[in-house]
Order: structure tokens, then C-alpha cells, then sequence
């Protein structure tokens, strides 16, 4: 019996363990990739550099595997204790805590951490990170940003208009939406074009996530977007507020203007039948008695 037709005899028999055996790996390996890139790549590269938070390329090899795990489930219990490199990652951060990630467990930070290790051994990582372009921003890109961030120009993959959740210092007429925070300040707060850029194409906030996951920003749309919020940054002023306050008064002006025009339209109204026959009726009879 040749080795060949051997093979062919006990394939079955020996592939389909292998099957069984592999599917849960490839299975596991998956949601690490998923559950990062729906909640780490705005703060995080592997290989890519800083963003909000460290580069995390060969991470195991900087920091014990246990410590890792621990801090992952708990980043703010770690610094509450006093944990020297807890302390430290914070003010690398400018003091910008990691909160803490739903659905975390040991288990599953055991194979994020293994995800990592093999991510850090490619040669590019699928987690390099967005690649934004580092030229000067234009008058063009700041006045195309707001037209993106206004609505007045569509998204090309068909999100919300910032201005539905959000609002800036110089967003005109009644403002911006204030489901979500002031955005006037935000080009400081996360340190620069390449961080905001990430936290834009992967927002991990859960609206924001559950919004753009299957709507994501092209890179053509972030970098004007970019260069609005760093215009914007340089007044060094919140939103005022001037336009709800302006919303409010226009909303007290129309109701009074409303109010006005009914009692217009209510002097021509149908009134009472009987108390007018009535009193037409006494008037005869008072005037004939007399």
C-alpha cells in the first residue's frame, strides 16, 4: 500500500479532529481582533505610535502577563492603589484614565494580550492605525470640515452630520446638538491630528460606535474635519451657548406672535345663540311695557 492511498484511507479519520480542535482557536483568535478594533483602536496602535494611549507592539515584553491582565480588567483600581507603572502610563497620558471596557474578563484580556503578541511579530500590523497626512492644513480643508460637520455636505458613507449630537465655538445660528460634548477644545484635549484622527475613524464611545460601525468616516472626510476642530482649538473658547439661548427666545417670540393671531381669528367666532335671543327678547318686552 502506497503512502499515498494510505493517506487517502485515513484522511477522514484524522482531519476531522483537527477540525474540531481548530475551529474554537480560529474562533477565539476572531473576537479578540473584533472586540479590539471596536474598543482599543481609538487609543490605541500596535505599531503605529501614541495615540490617546501607548503603543501597545510588544507590550508582553514590557510588562509582566499577570500585571496585564489585572489592569485591563481594572485600569482606575490599579491607579486607586498606587501601582507605580499604573501611575505612570497615567501621566504619559496627561493624566487621561483607560475606563474601564465592558465585558471584560480574564479571559478574554488573556487573548487580547495573545492577539497582541502576534500582531506585534507581523511586519505591519492591521493595527498600524489610520495613516493621516501630516501637511499644513488649508482656509479650504477648515471651511470643507465645517461643511462636513454642519451638514451642509453628506458624509460619503452616510452618518449623521456632527452637528447632531455636537456643537463648537463658531457653529452659528442656534448652535449644535448637546447630546454629546462641546467639541470646541477637542483637538487639544486628545493631543493632536494623529489621536483625534483614530478616535474619528473608531469611536469608542457606545452611541458613537453603534452609529458609525457600518458608517465609518473616510480618511478624505477626517482630515478637514481635523482642521476645523485645530482652527477651532485656537480660540481657546467653549461653545457660548449664544444659540440656544437664541433658540429659546425666538421659541418665547413665535408663542407670542401665536397667541396674537388667535385672539384675532376668536373675535370671528360663533357665539351663544340663546343669551343673545333672550336678551333681544327682554329688551322687547321691557320696551313695550314702558
Amino acid at each position: 500500500m502506497t503512502f499515498k492511498l494510505l493517506l487517502h484511507r485515513i484522511g477522514p479519520a484524522f482531519y476531522i479532529p483537527l477540525i474540531f480542535i481548530a475551529g474554537p482557536i480560529v474562533a477565539h483568535a476572531q473576537e479578540a481582533v473584533d472586540f479590539f478594533r471596536g474598543n482599543c483602536t481609538s487609543c490605541h496602535t500596535i505599531g503605529g505610535g501614541r495615540l490617546t494611549g501607548p503603543d501597545l507592539k510588544d507590550v508582553t515584553q514590557k510588562k509582566d502577563r499577570a500585571w496585564l491582565v489585572q489592569f485591563l480588567q481594572s485600569p482606575q483600581a490599579m491607579i486607586d492603589k498606587g501601582d507605580p507603572y499604573a501611575l505612570k502610563l497615567k501621566e504619559e497620558a496627561r493624566d487621561v484614565v483607560m475606563p474601564n471596557i465592558n465585558g471584560m474578563t480574564p479571559a478574554l484580556a488573556e487573548l487580547l494580550l495573545t492577539m497582541i503578541e502576534a500582531e506585534s511579530k507581523l511586519p505591519k500590523s492591521q493595527f498600524a492605525g489610520l495613516q493621516i497626512s501630516d501637511r499644513p492644513f488649508t482656509q479650504h480643508d477648515i471651511e470643507l470640515g465645517k461643511a462636513l460637520f454642519m451638514g451642509d455636505k453628506r458624509l460619503a458613507n452616510g452618518g449623521p452630520p456632527c452637528v447632531t449630537c455636537h456643537t463648537f465655538n463658531g457653529a452659528g445660528g442656534f448652535g449644535g446638538g448637546h447630546l454629546g460634548p462641546d467639541l470646541s477644545r477637542a483637538y487639544e484635549r486628545l493631543q493632536g491630528r494623529k489621536a483625534m484622527g483614530a478616535w474619528l475613524y473608531a469611536p469608542a464611545t457606545p452611541t458613537m460606535s453603534l452609529t458609525f460601525s457600518k458608517k465609518a468616516l473616510k480618511a478624505e472626510e477626517i482630515l478637514p474635519l481635523l482642521a476645523l476642530f485645530e482652527d477651532t482649538a485656537r480660540s481657546g473658547a467653549e461653545d457660548n451657548r449664544t444659540g440656544l439661548a437664541g433658540f429659546f427666545a425666538m421659541g418665547f417670540l413665535v408663542a407670542i406672535l401665536l397667541l396674537a393671531l388667535f385672539a384675532v381669528i376668536w373675535k370671528a367666532r360663533f357665539r351663544a345663540v340663546r343669551d343673545p335671543l333672550v336678551q333681544m327678547s327682554a329688551r322687547k318686552v321691557l320696551g313695550g311695557r314702558s
